[in-house]
């Protein structure tokens, strides 16, 4: 053994070199490895960017567990073969018929149902419960903005997000893999119609309430909506309610004439302080002084109090679905019209 072998492995092994020197033999890598790897690799690279592979890809993979443990995760009582239509789409379907006629059977029979009146079911629920829901937790809200509310929990994208977090993306039985954002939403509409198969409307509800609703958690809904010209929506607001032009006051102010400006502009009427706001011209401040103005009539500021998710409408101790005025008609004295 060479001098400079030896002092790399008595480095590497300290003074036993000896033993040092099997490992090296026992554990030695063979010539073809490295180039092996470097193909795989070069191959990798030229495939691009390839999506993960999905659970239920595995040779281990047992869906009839999967389907009772997906309940049972969620404290929910499903019906085995409901849930199982909940997680099969149309389109799996079919891929499968088409497989089927491609290996030559003349009339494929697949004993699946697909998830279609499971989801209108489960859409039909899920707009009635969250408009009731969004209703109590904003009494005083516009039309407009319970309407914006409703659509911002029910678009695609947030009903994807919750499918994919409670586990549904390894169970759908569907022809695009990965699944799709739709496909993943509609998913879930799915799982609640099969829900209100299996257990009820009361359970589908509390369902929904403690995967969709909450989603309004430490979010402003004037972020969702807002009046797009506010001191002219305070204005009508005022008139309506039989009270003086609301009128704009400069408060305060500082860095005049610099790129730094500030301005702070109150709103009054009949001598009351209804918002201020502060921008870089009067006019910006104004409007958002106007919008603070709203915040305080709708119960929406910044303070408020955080929205309760204790409440179930399908319960006995809810009051009824709150009927909302539009934003052309809101007036302090009638919100509830």
């Amino acid at each position: 053994m060479s001098a400079l072998r030896l002092v790399i492995q008595s480095t590497i092994c300290g003074t036993n070199v000896l033993r040092c020197h099997e490992i090296f033999t026992a554990r030695g890598i063979k010539r073809w490895v490295a180039p092996t790897l470097k193909e795989l690799e070069r191959r990798r690279k030229k495939l691009g960017p390839q999506p993960p592979p999905l659970r239920s890809s595995f040779v281990e993979w047992n869906y009839k567990a999967e389907w009772y443990s997906f309940g049972k995760r969620l404290h929910e009582e499903f019906n085995e073969h409901t849930l199982q239509r909940a997680f099969t789409h149309r389109s799996y379907i079919v891929k499968e018929e088409e497989s089927q006629k491609e290996a030559g059977i003349e009339n494929p029979e697949l004993n699946l149902e697909d998830n279609q009146k499971l989801i209108v079911e489960g859409t039909n629920f899920m707009k009635k419960y969250i408009r009731n829901y969004v209703s109590l937790l904003l009494p005083k809200f516009p039309e407009e903005g319970i309407r914006a509310v409703c659509n911002y929990l029910l678009e695609d994208k947030m009903l994807a997000f919750i499918s994919e977090n409670i586990g549904t993306k390894d169970l759908i039985l569907s022809s695009d893999v990965p699944p799709e954002e739709e496909t993943l939403a509609s998913t879930l509409k799915a799982v609640v119609g099969a829900l209100i198969e299996s257990s009820g409307e009361e359970k589908a509800g509390l369902f929904v309430r403690d995967f969709v609703v909450t989603q309004l958690v430490e979010k402003d809904v004037n972020d969702i909506w807002h009046p797009e010209d506010p001191f002219t929506t305070l204005t009508d607001i005022m008139r309506r309610d039989g009270r003086e032009i609301p009128e704009p006051r400069l408060i305060n102010e500082t860095g005049r004439n610099t790129i730094l400006s500030t301005y702070e502009v109150g709103v009054y009427s009949d001598k009351q302080f209804l918002g201020s706001g502060s921008g870089e011209t009067i006019e910006v401040a104004k409007q958002l002084a106007a919008h603070n103005a709203l915040r305080r009539l709708f119960k929406t500021t910044e303070n408020m109090l955080p929205f309760s998710f204790k409440m179930n409408p399908y319960g006995e101790h809810v009051k009824p679905s709150i009927e909302h005025c539009s934003i052309s008609e809101w007036k302090s004295k009638n919100v509830n019209c």
